[in-house]
């Protein structure tokens, strides 16, 4: 039998979590086409043989929480992430999302995207060249360009801003704005919309400062626009529930879950579940969110992110900084008006007291200036401050005035022992999460989550021992797949697109990250590579080799009903051999 590629003597870890067994991989026409041991596969030839003696052959990883929706536009590869063996990306998360929209809001749009997900403002202006006001346009564009894989919500934000206008910021929708809304969901849907998505994260502001437009809808309008997702095929519902002046997954927050994922009639996706020893009390009640809505018919799911966080904090963006009280409308100036604004005495010390009388977990002091062209990187604030005889606080917005705002600041880890490692290891193994929460392409100089998949397999899984490779695997493919119905994809099986991943379980791992200036004018973002992953598969063509693009654009545009299936809340674990529903 001749093939187009196989894979010859590698360990196969198909993606379902079962125990890994050395077999030859062969592929043809974009998919795998046979999986079999070395005695079954002697006779085999094909136009491209690889030797993989010693390394691991997995399906590519998937991630279902990205920002990728610009940078798609210039960087089909959506880089980072297929350096860290991700094949799918998902976009258009939290209710941002560049269509369907009004061209009259073009502006406005763009500005809160920039602004909320921690984008350089004038690279979407160069980057995104026009609007797409409808959903179709926007896939159509990227049709035949991409690398990857790629599929995309429809955003909650963006369709209250296309119907409603400014009023999408401070008013409650009407009955015909929300009929209107519907049927501009039910058309991204009909057109490939993967589903809906929207927010209401005391930290999602726009460009002025305000609340972003799905922060103003109210719950029944949320569910009438979820009632839309269950009219259409293979489609879902992700929502970022942390509203402000609430605690955290209050009883009527949790019940409005449930009321979206009944009325859409599928599983209901939140970000981001966060575990350590120091948030356990929490943990626990937002995992008990999901009992709560599987009593009600529905079914809630926690996104996780499978490493430790570490962000980045800037005051060029303010991501962060502008959930102190007062903060908001100084973080969204343009940077002149910021400088000059923490440049004046009684302001600065308006936003000092509001910053320290925060009960929040900041420790100025121990904040470390990881970029910045002052000479002080590497320093920490309480060095800097001792240097200078100021507050560490003052040192911080000193420092960022000096460097024109380029400053990169970095929080001391948390929650890095032994007791809050055991915990992740529990929380990332429950059927209620989904190991993801990446943000990739999003707060580009605050995250560099994009590596997640190879901290996983290395520093946790190899190096920790969180999880045996193959579960690491699954959780990382199979899982995600389940969740969206995204057909054929996430297992390593004949018939399955040939979206492969080959790597050394040895040596797999994240890179180290630095700051590159690659965006549209010049802008910059974190970026980092990954040693271990030899090779990367999409639909059956290599695009990673060495740790390099080929260049090739075999990637799909993912479109709900044609590329997945409709998945009904409380059934995706009967996908899994063994598995059940909660």
């Amino acid at each position: 039998m001749t093939y187009d590629l196989v894979l010859r003597g590698g360990e196969v870890v198909d993606g379902l979590g079962g125990p890994r067994a050395r077999a030859d991989v062969a592929v043809a026409a974009g998919a795998i086409a046979a999986v079999d041991p070395p005695s079954a596969s002697a006779r085999w030839s094909a136009d491209r043989v690889i030797d993989v003696d010693g390394l691991v052959v997995c399906p590519g990883f998937i991630d279902l929480h990205t920002h990728y929706d610009a940078q798609v536009l210039w960087d089909p590869a959506c880089t980072p992430s297929p350096f860290h063996g991700t094949t799918t990306v998902v976009g258009g998360n939290c209710g941002f999302t560049l269509a369907p929209a009004a061209p009259v809001e073009q502006a406005y749009l763009l500005a809160m995207l920039a602004r909320v997900e921690g984008m350089d403002p004038d690279s979407l202006s160069i980057g995104v060249t026009r609007p797409w006001p409808t959903f179709d346009e926007y896939l159509r564009a990227l049709d035949g360009t991409l690398a990857v894989n790629a599929g995309f919500l429809a955003g909650h934000s963006t369709i209250r801003r296309s119907v409603m206008g400014p009023r999408a910021v401070g008013e409650a929708a009407t009955a015909d704005d929300v009929e209107a809304m519907r049927a501009l969901l039910g058309a991204s849907l009909a057109a490939g919309a993967l589903g809906f998505s929207s927010s209401w994260s005391a930290t999602h502001n726009d460009a002025d400062g305000e609340p972003v437009p799905s922060r103003h809808a109210s719950a029944d309008e949320l569910v009438a626009l979820c009632d839309v997702v269950g009219r259409h095929e293979g489609t879902t519902v992700e929502f970022i529930p942390n509203v402000a002046g609430r605690d955290p997954f209050s009883d009527d927050l949790v019940q409005l879950m449930g009321r979206m994922s009944v009325a859409a009639d599928r599983p209901l996706n939140w970000n981001i579940l966060l575990a350590g020893r120091s948030t356990e009390a929490l943990v626990r009640h937002q995992l008990g969110a999901s009992d709560v809505v599987a009593s009600m018919g529905g079914e809630a799911v926690a996104l996780a992110l499978p490493d430790l966080m570490q962000p980045r904090f800037s005051l060029r963006t303010g991501f962060g900084f502008d959930t102190f009280p007062g903060w908001s409308k100084v973080m969204a100036l343009p940077v002149p008006e910021k400088l000059k604004a923490l440049s004046d005495p009684g302001l600065r010390a308006d936003l000092r007291e509001a910053a320290l009388g925060e009960a929040r977990p900041w420790v100025w002091e121990q904040l470390v200036f990881e970029a910045t062209s002052t000479g002080h990187q590497g320093w920490s604030a309480g060095e800097v401050a001792a240097a200078r005889g100021v507050t560490a606080f003052d040192a911080v917005v000193d420092v960022a005035v000096e460097d024109g705002m380029d400053t990169v600041l970095r929080p001391p880890a948390i929650d890095d022992d032994d007791e809050s490692w055991a915990l992740r290891a529990e929380v990332w193994a429950d059927d209620r999460v989904v190991l993801g929460a990446t943000d990739s392409g999003a707060h580009l100089d605050a995250l560099s989550t994009f590596n997640a998949p190879t901290a996983l397999l290395g520093p946790h899984v190899r190096d920790r021992g969180v999880m045996e490779l193959e579960e690491a695997v699954h959780r990382l493919t199979d899982v995600q797949a389940r969740l969206y119905g995204l057909r054929d994809r996430g297992r390593l099986a004949v018939g399955a697109r040939a979206d492969v991943v080959v790597l050394d379980p040895a040596t797999v791992g994240p890179g180290s990250v630095e700051l590159r200036h690659d965006l549209p004018g010049g802008a910059a973002r974190l970026y980092g590579t990954a040693s271990g992953i030899e090779h990367v598969f999409v639909n059956g063509t290599e695009i990673v080799r060495g740790g390099d693009l080929t260049g090739a654009r075999p990637g799909a545009v993912l479109r709900s009903g044609r590329d997945t299936t409709s998945v009904r809340p409380q059934t995706r674990h009967r996908a899994r051999p063994g598995g059940r529903p909660r």
